[in-house]
This record gives structure tokens, C-alpha cells and sequence, in this order.
């Protein structure tokens, strides 16, 4: 699918709560601009139309019949669309959760750009880095997308740790449906599933600007120990700042929110979009003082 200049708009959005100052509209609206497309990207924000979840099956049609190419969808719709969806992509199956809709010829088609664009920064950030022992704390949609990149990345050993023990279990549990036994599961305690991890990856809102603080103790962290943090409002989290100082590498959130963007860029307009220019436009938003939902 291919677009030019003279063409109608290409029509975008994205549902979700709390989301008037996304820089996911900017990213894909200058994207499109340097390849001389022509891209408007929507906000429907449940909490500004004092609306919850139960509209979605209302915005998805509606969005269907005028004509979007798709939507981005975030918290709390995540979920919520699955059966709204005409198809699932097999990532957005496994993980049970869409933050994608593409509108193809009358059907809606649910995708997941969560794991792959985690899986794009991190590599880009920590090539070779040691995946043998991995920790993943938080275990919501970011988290469970995340587990599942990180395991077809070659992770040996994953395990993790949410506020609620259940979810973790259960992100667990469907881990081993898809890569097999052993190589996932549920931990109760930080401190604990830290000794001898080579990895740490931050996936809780602890740390966000209106979110401030440590989600564990600074002083589990230890130099041979990566940290890849999933915040990227503030940029330089209080995390990652803890762990530079103890001698850990770090990945911040910005390479994944732009490995996002970069997914659901090319799924909406079957163009590639350019990787180093992405990143760079959302670092410069954040560096000017931008913030992000």
C-alpha cells in the first residue's frame, strides 16, 4: 500500500485515557511529512469525553466506517478490544493484548508492536547483551509484550515479578504454552529473583513523571547487572540514574517508545519508516521539554 502527496489524507488515532499529550500523534505526523505523505493522526481520549472502555465497540466501528487506516490503542483498551477484532496477528494472539488495529478492505485486523519495538531498541542500545538470566518486574500489557520478546530473543531463563502475585503466574503460565517449560516463571520477591540475574527490565509506571520513585531498593543493583527501563517521560528515569551509579548498563525508554511508533508506522501505511529519524524527533520532543502519555 502506497501513498502520494496528491492522495487523500491517511487518516490515524489512538484510544485510550489520559492521552492529550501523547507524542505519538507528533512521531507519526512527521514521519509521514518527510516521506511526503499526507497523515493526520487523531486523539480520542476516553477520559476527555467522560466515557470508559465500554464505547470501544462504538469508536471501532465508527473509526471503520469513516475511513481510518487504523488506530493505536493503550491503556485501558488494550484487552479490551480483542473481541471487537475481525483477526489477530499471531504476536497480538500470544500476548492477548493489541496496541494496533489495522483497517483492511472492511476488516479490522488486531497487531501488538509492544514486544518488537522493546526487542528493536534494545538490541540497537545492548547489542550481545547476556540474556541468560533476565528479570522482568511488572507483568501488564508492556511487561507481558516484553516477556515474550525477550524469550524469542534466546532469553534462557525469565522470571517474574508484578504487584499482583496472580499476574505473574498467569503471564507465566502462558509463556510456557508458547516456548515450553522451564524457561519462565513467577517470583514474589525482587530481591530474590535478582540473585544471579545478568538483567533487569523495569515495566511498571513507577518512575513516570506523575509516578515518581524507585520501584525496588537502589541497592539490588550491581554493575554486572543490565537495566532496561520502559518510562520515557521522564527520559532519565530515577531508576536509570540508580543504576548508572552502581556501574550497570542501561537502555532508557525512548528507544522502545520509538520502536513502537516505527511498527505501527509501517503496518498504517505499508512504508518503512526511517529508524535513526524517529528516534531523533521523539528525543528532540522530550529534550524541548515535551511531555508524553
Amino acid at each position: 500500500m502506497t501513498h502520494s502527496g496528491s492522495e487523500r489524507a491517511i487518516l490515524v488515532g489512538l484510544i485510550g485515557a489520559g492521552i492529550q499529550r501523547s507524542l505519538t500523534p507528533a512521531m507519526h505526523e512527521e514521519e509521514a511529512r518527510a516521506q511526503c505523505l499526507r497523515l493526520n493522526y487523531q486523539l480520542i481520549d476516553l477520559d476527555a469525553a467522560g466515557v470508559g472502555a465500554e464505547k470501544l465497540p462504538v469508536l471501532i466501528e465508527a473509526a471503520r466506517m469513516i475511513g481510518f487506516a487504523g488506530l493505536n490503542i493503550t491503556y485501558p483498551c488494550k484487552q479490551a478490544v480483542i473481541p471487537l477484532l475481525d483477526e489477530l496477528s499471531d504476536e497480538a494472539a500470544a500476548m492477548g493484548a493489541v496496541n494496533t488495529v489495522v483497517f483492511d478492505r472492511g476488516r479490522a485486523v488486531g497487531h501488538n508492536t509492544d514486544g518488537s519495538g522493546w526487542a528493536w531498541g534494545f538490541e540497537r542500545a545492548l547489542p550481545g547483551a547476556d540474556l541468560s538470566r533476565v528479570v522482568l518486574l511488572g507483568a501488564g500489557g508492556a511487561g507481558s509484550a516484553i516477556a515474550h520478546a525477550v524469550l524469542r530473543m534466546g532469553a534462557a531463563q525469565l522470571r517474574i515479578v508484578d504487584a499482583e502475585p496472580g499476574r505473574a503466574d498467569r503471564v507465566a503460565a502462558a509463556l510456557a504454552r508458547h516456548y515450553g517449560p522451564g524457561r519462565a516463571s513467577a517470583a514474589g520477591d525482587i530481591g530474590n529473583a535478582l540473585t544471579g540475574a545478568t538483567g533487569l527490565i523495569h515495566a511498571t509506571p513507577t518512575g513516570m513523571d506523575k509516578v515518581p520513585g524507585l520501584a525496588l531498593a537502589a541497592d539490588l543493583l550491581r554493575p554486572e547487572l543490565w537495566v532496561s527501563e520502559v518510562v520515557y517521560f521522564p527520559l532519565d528515569t530515577a531508576l536509570l540514574r540508580a543504576a548508572r551509579a552502581r556501574g550497570c548498563a542501561t537502555v532508557d525508554g525512548g528507544t522502545m517508545a520509538a520502536g513502537q511508533a516505527i511498527g505501527a508506522f509501517e503496518l498504517f501505511t505499508g512504508r518503512r519508516a526511517d529508524p535513526i529519524r524517529v528516534e531523533a524527533h521523539l528525543r528532540g520532543l522530550l529534550a524541548g521539554g515535551a511531555s508524553a502519555a
